[in-house]
């Protein structure tokens, strides 16, 4: 079994045919077949099964599939780090649920750092992928948060991946609208005056979207739900139709949330504790220590 094979599974499982994935990996079709039988051979179960609308994977296959990923994720990052030729290059990655102050964080790391190289990402994405890439090693560090209707399962989560999570902050629960919306002038509101307005949600796509919630009052049944997973979307949506989104009511120096848009207490209680995620017994970067005291700045 080599990476190589492994990276042929991850492109075959994104391909309808056989001819397709070839394609995508600038190789003949049959030396992809082969590889393939090879490694089937080796493993001693099919991977892929064929029929007359193309390849799909077997209930094997899928499980295999996930170890592949996890395989190939961790040797690009060595390969990455040990592998590039930029070694005076600065390293950091993050992912994180939808939070701005998280993003205000990663900011001011870059500033203080001042460096003249360096690649760093940042990830705002699903509640499963912040968790995936920090057990992964994509990300060094994650910022998640849980309230009381999914905090057992996450908890489960952060054990069954080997993840440590410190919480950062208890927030309470507010209303995002905009700053044109009828209701902005309040104090506080609740949910069953904003019954009329949609809520704007958050998209997780998951099959376990429910649990996996990055919004408080995850169990409330809103009558006008609308579900976007990008914020300059969510945003237009809020404001072209007078809708609302749950969130903590931390507002940071972003443009967009400052001069555009109004946290209101809602009456309705569901506390979410935030926090960030490292895997265990691991040696943070400097730039990673740095942003954990940029995100510790947030926590009253």
């Amino acid at each position: 079994m080599t990476i190589l094979q492994l990276k042929y599974v991850l492109v075959l499982a994104n391909s309808s045919t056989m001819k397709e994935a070839a394609h995508k990996l600038f190789i003949s079709q049959p030396a992809l077949s082969l590889s393939m039988h090879e490694l089937e051979k080796e493993i001693n179960f099919q991977i892929f099964e064929k029929s007359n609308k193309g390849i799909s994977l077997t209930e094997r296959g899928n499980e295999f599939l996930s170890y592949a990923k996890q395989a190939v994720g961790q040797y690009e990052l060595v390969e990455k780090r040990y592998l590039d030729r930029h070694e005076d290059r600065l390293c950091f990655s993050v992912s994180m649920q939808h939070y701005v102050f998280a993003v205000q964080a990663f900011v001011n790391v870059i500033r203080l750092l001042n460096a003249d190289k360096y690649v760093c990402s940042v990830r705002e994405t699903k509640t499963d992928e912040v968790l995936t890439d920090v057990r992964d090693m994509r990300s060094e560090i994650g910022v998640i948060s849980y309230s009381k209707s999914n905090e057992n399962i996450m908890k489960r989560l952060f054990s069954d991946y080997q993840i440590e999570f410190a919480p950062l902050t208890v927030r309470e629960t507010f209303a995002y609208v905009w700053k044109g919306h009828p209701l902005a002038d309040r104090s506080e509101v609740s949910l069953e005056e904003l019954r009329e307005y949609p809520c704007v949600s958050f998209d997780q796509s998951s099959n376990n979207e429910f649990y996996l919630t990055e919004e408080a009052l995850g169990d409330y049944e809103f009558e006008r739900l609308i579900k976007s997973n990008d914020r300059a979307t969510s945003s237009e949506i809020m404001a072209e139709l007078n809708g609302y989104s749950i969130g903590t009511g931390i507002m940071t120096e972003s443009i967009i949330l400052m001069d555009e848009f109004i946290a209101v207490k809602l009456k309705e209680e569901d506390p979410l504790t935030i926090g960030y995620i490292v895997r265990k017994n691991q040696a943070l970067s400097d730039m990673g220590k740095l942003y954990i005291e940029e995100l510790k700045k947030y926590k009253d």
